[in-house]
């Protein structure tokens, strides 16, 4: 049985109220890859889906690849502040696997996704594959409250 680490009620307040996150995945042969995303979060899993924002078209993008090779990601969600004193983090990370469109659950993080961003209601997230992380571990670090 796999278990799933779920975020406290600060940690998700503070994952509702950050717009991007930073996902980190692995290849085949160790090399890492951290991208910004925007993603969405149910408190058990974490979606990001593969927009329509320019990218390379040609092969497969490198977090795809990688989650495929793997079944791995991580995903850190930050806020920065000049004030050291405000810092804060929650990270989570786990498995990972791609959602193809019509997928069981694939309407679900599309809903989520165009609820938290509103350029996302212009985008044909139907038909885009959708990166999902499942943590089994997932921890905070510093002021989430504000």
């Amino acid at each position: 049985m796999v278990t799933v680490a779920r975020a406290s009620v600060r940690e998700r307040a503070f994952i509702d109220r950050q717009r991007v996150g930073h996902l980190a995945t692995v290849d085949a042969r160790g090399a890492p890859s951290v991208v910004p995303v925007c993603y969405a979060y149910d408190g058990e899993y974490f979606y990001t889906p593969i927009d329509e924002k320019p990218k390379q078209r040609d092969r497969l993008l490198r977090r795809v690849r990688n989650v495929e090779a793997t079944g791995r990601a991580a995903l850190i969600i930050d806020r920065y502040d000049e004030d050291w004193s405000r810092l804060g983090w929650v990270h989570a990370r786990g498995r990972a696997w791609i959602l193809p469109p019509g997928a069981e659950g694939h309407a679900t993080a599309v809903a989520l996704l165009r609820e938290r961003y509103a350029q996302y209601r212009a985008m044909a997230l139907e038909a885009a594959p959708i990166i999902v992380l499942s943590p089994d571990r997932l921890t905070s670090w510093g002021v989430l409250d504000e």
